[in-house]
């Protein structure tokens, strides 16, 4: 019978992975100088044991080996950065290619630099300028309607709050004709022409007397007492002067 196919995890048992082990190394060393033989190649094994102890096996020396090992992998990342540089550039020349390319069309639109462009080109040219046009025109049109749809909404807008307004002046209006109506108006007896001492009735029912200022024409001056002084009046025709009737009277005044 074959052997069974060997699972491959770390053996739990300590002899028989020393054991393991062992088989292995040998029989790895043994196919490693087989390759250098049979097919006359360099090669260099390194083995460390779970103790640290260094198996090794060379073609010819270990330390050429891996000299010669990182002269190659420099090379490789020297070449893959090379490589590397090169995608980059050729990214580059075509990002730039296509930007010029760009930069002309737009100069194309602009009309400028069209000597070169052929008849064709320049037909071409005009139907881009014809399409572009249209859709402007069509995206100013429907901002206008969007403008003009904005606008009428705002109007509605404006109008129905006009209307609650009037209805809530005139509610207002008419809520006061009937407060006036209910409590009646107070009269004023000198605005109507009256005479002083008209009533009116209030709210209460009750007459109101309204007394009317005296007229200051109407008023008769309160009477001065003079003692010692009587009053002497110089009629215009009298040839008396004013002065001494004034001295007159009140010497007589004294004397009395």
């Amino acid at each position: 019978m074959g052997r069974g196919r060997v699972e491959l995890k770390r053996i739990e048992n300590k002899i028989n992975r020393q054991v393991t082990f062992s088989k292995r190394r040998n029989g790895l060393l043994k196919k490693a100088y087989e390759l250098s033989v049979l097919c006359d190649a360099e090669v260099a094994l390194i083995i460390f044991s779970s103790r640290g102890k260094l198996y090794e096996f060379a073609s010819t020396s270990t330390t050429e080996t891996l000299e010669r090992y990182h002269r190659c992998a420099l090379n490789h990342q020297e070449n893959s950065g090379e490589r590397e540089t090169q995608s980059w550039y050729q990214e580059f020349s075509k990002l730039k290619a296509k930007y010029e390319s760009l930069q002309r069309t737009q100069r194309h639109l602009l009309g400028e630099n069209l000597g070169p462009l052929s008849s064709k080109e320049l037909q071409n040219l005009e139907k881009q300028l014809e399409g572009a046009l249209a859709q402007a025109r069509q995206r100013k049109t429907h901002m206008l309607m969007e403008q003009m749809e904005e606008l009428s909404r705002k109007e509605r807008q404006l109008g129905d709050m006009n209307k609650q307004l009037k209805i809530r002046v005139s509610l207002e209006m008419s809520s006061l004709e009937a407060e006036g109506q209910h409590t009646g108006a107070l009269s004023c007896p000198w605005n109507d022409g009256g005479g002083g001492g008209a009533t009116s009735a209030g709210s209460s029912g009750f007459p109101l007397h309204v007394i009317t200022p005296p007229n200051p024409m109407d008023v008769e001056p309160e009477p001065v007492l003079e003692i010692g002084y009587n009053h002497y009046n110089v009629g215009e025709g009298s040839s008396i002067p004013r002065s001494m009737a004034v001295d007159n009277n009140f010497i007589q005044g004294w004397t009395l």
